[in-house]
């Protein structure tokens, strides 16, 4: 399928997984690697207080990764904050992908006179 002809909808959900992977699917290949590494970078820098307790090794990893009271709200609000908006991104760029390959035809033509 050409770039052109293929659909915008499924980079709404990609991007909703993972940010920057609905940017890959449009053929935004930078933007996309810029979102996924401010995702990943968020989540990895936010969460080392979880991470770094997830691998003490006195305790199993399952039960210390799935403790939700010791999850600060930074730790979820900052990371979910750049998901929506890669996802917001996604779709503004959908949205001018979609306007840009629209073409005016004969019915859109206004003139000025009256």
């Amino acid at each position: 399928m050409s770039e052109l002809s293929r659909p915008i909808w499924p980079a709404y959900p990609l991007s909703a997984l993972v940010a920057g992977l609905g940017h890959c699917y449009l053929g935004r290949w930078k933007r996309g690697w810029i979102w996924f590494v401010c995702y990943g970078l968020a989540i990895a820098f936010l969460s080392a207080r979880s991470i770094g307790g997830a691998l003490a090794f006195d305790e199993p990893f399952v039960v210390t990764a799935l403790q939700v009271g010791t999850v600060s709200y930074t730790d979820v609000a900052v990371p979910l904050a750049i998901l929506l908006i890669s996802l917001l991104d996604v779709y503004l760029i959908g949205l001018t992908e979609r306007t840009a390959t629209r073409t005016p035809g004969a019915d859109d033509f206004r003139s000025n006179s009256s």
